[in-house]
């Protein structure tokens, strides 16, 4: 019979690691223990991303193929040894968040199902002043990643070009981050628009590849998500691992090798070894701290030339300066009469709301799959395609609009297509969902 538990000595301390044979990527057969001794290999760049920093935990207590959820507080049952910070969220509620500050503590956080490491910008220290500016590169679906490259590179330059250095790392994932260390001066507030002055300023350097805008049926390419550095938002850091098929690894880059990168190229396996053989790329990050006092006065521009903020997410309250929070296909017309264009596009049989709730639009829109996973909705998009081939090849890629959706404790997938590009005459109506999660039942259940 398997051990249900293994004590490691880490850093001085016991760390029980519970169930290390557990399996965790069913595809390459990595266990629990293989993800702690993966960390432990890399602590270093680890936790140079995470150290000092409030952390949510986002659990996979049943691996990288099963329903995750996020944690913000800290476990009450925990060794003293686990250091922890309270932070302030708007709501008026406050919460002990792990701070992880050595390899006993990074285990300890792994053994409780942790794939990926989700710090917030800030140090435990100062809570109210980031230490980091975000650019988060989120390629729209069907993007190839050449396009995510060239953009990357384009960033880089603007960054530069506004005294900032910037750190590059694949996200693991379908994206490309770029972190910059900065001075604690400067409020969440006014880091995130400075990140927006940023993304409008790639947006203007390469405008058919990149795209600064909020709203998913104006993007195009790769968006530049600055809502990223909003306060409460976390992204995996470096080197963790993230829950794909072939465990593949947020994995800090040089730029001279952005220009021929593969993602998939960084796993559980070789990242390790590229360490051992090449150290960490971004060792050096800590000493290049950086201002965006010239990135604020890019954004003064930006406002004077008649720019307003652009839309924080739905969930903050309506901010000083920000551009109207409703996707424009929902606006009310200008005509004067005070009508809203459009029409509430029909449910799913079945369903009893459709594509945007009780919300009118004037984009044609269908629903294909709400799932539980991201991999489940795009299976479901792919037979959809199948079926629709003749409508296929019609859509751009910012027509396929495939949104997180947030539930209690996790996230959920949700796929619509945007047919404005197909002539009406061959649009196909709205058909039942090809996968029907319910997020609801959940908590229906308890």
């Amino acid at each position: 019979m398997p051990a249900s538990k293994e004590i490691l000595e880490i850093a001085g301390r016991e760390v029980a690691i519970s169930n290390p044979a557990k399996i965790f990527f069913p595809r390459t057969g990595h266990t629990k223990l293989d993800l702690v001794h993966y960390y432990l290999a890399v602590a270093e760049g680890a936790l140079r991303g995470v150290r000092g920093r409030p952390m949510a935990l986002k659990r996979y207590v049943n691996g990288a193929e099963g329903e995750f959820f996020f944690q913000k507080r800290a476990p009450k049952s925990r060794p003293e040894w686990i250091d922890t910070v309270e932070l302030s969220f708007p709501s008026g509620r406050t919460a002990e968040e792990i701070v992880v500050n050595d390899g006993a503590q990074l285990a300890w956080v792994i053994n409780l199902g942790c794939i990926d490491l989700n710090p917030h910008p800030v140090r435990a220290d100062d809570l109210k002043h980031p230490d980091e500016l975000r650019v988060d590169l989120d390629p729209v679906h069907g993007v190839p990643w050449s396009q995510v490259r060239a953009v990357a590179l384009a960033t880089r330059g603007a960054l530069e070009d506004h005294e900032l250095v910037g750190w590059p790392k694949s996200s693991g994932s379908r994206g490309f981050h770029i972190y910059c260390r900065i001075e604690q001066r400067w409020s969440f507030t006014e880091v995130r628009r400075a990140a927006v002055a940023l993304a409008r300023e790639v947006e203007r350097r390469v405008p058919d590849l990149a795209s600064s805008k909020w709203w998913k049926e104006e993007r195009h390419g790769v968006f530049l998500d600055y809502n990223q550095n909003a306060k409460d938002r976390t992204i995996a850091s470096a080197y963790s691992l993230r829950p794909t098929s072939d465990a593949r690894v947020s994995t800090p880059v040089s730029w001279d090798e952005v220009a021929d990168l593969e993602p998939e190229a960084f796993t559980i396996e070789t990242v390790p070894e590229r360490i051992a053989s090449m150290g960490d790329p971004s060792e050096g990050i800590d000493e290049a701290t950086g201002s965006i006092e010239a990135l604020l006065e890019l954004a003064d521009k930006d406002e004077a030339a008649g720019l307003e903020d652009a839309p924080w997410p739905p969930h903050f309250e309506k901010q000083a300066g920000e551009a109207p929070r409703v996707q424009p296909s929902k606006r009310k017309s200008s005509a004067g009469s005070g009508k809203r264009a459009g029409s509430v596009p029909p449910p799913a049989p079945g369903q009893s709301s459709g594509p945007t709730g009780r919300r009118r639009t004037t984009v044609p829109l269908i629903e294909i799959a709400r799932a539980a996973t991201e991999a489940e909705a795009l299976e479901g998009l792919e037979r959809w395609k199948a079926r629709h081939s003749d409508v296929w090849p019609q859509l751009e890629p910012a027509d396929v609009l495939i949104d997180s959706m947030r539930g209690r404790s996790k996230t959920w997938t949700r796929i619509r297509v945007n047919l404005k590009n197909v002539p009406e005459a061959d649009r196909p109506a709205q058909e039942a969902l090809e996968v029907n999660y319910d997020p609801s039942e959940e908590w229906k259940s308890r």
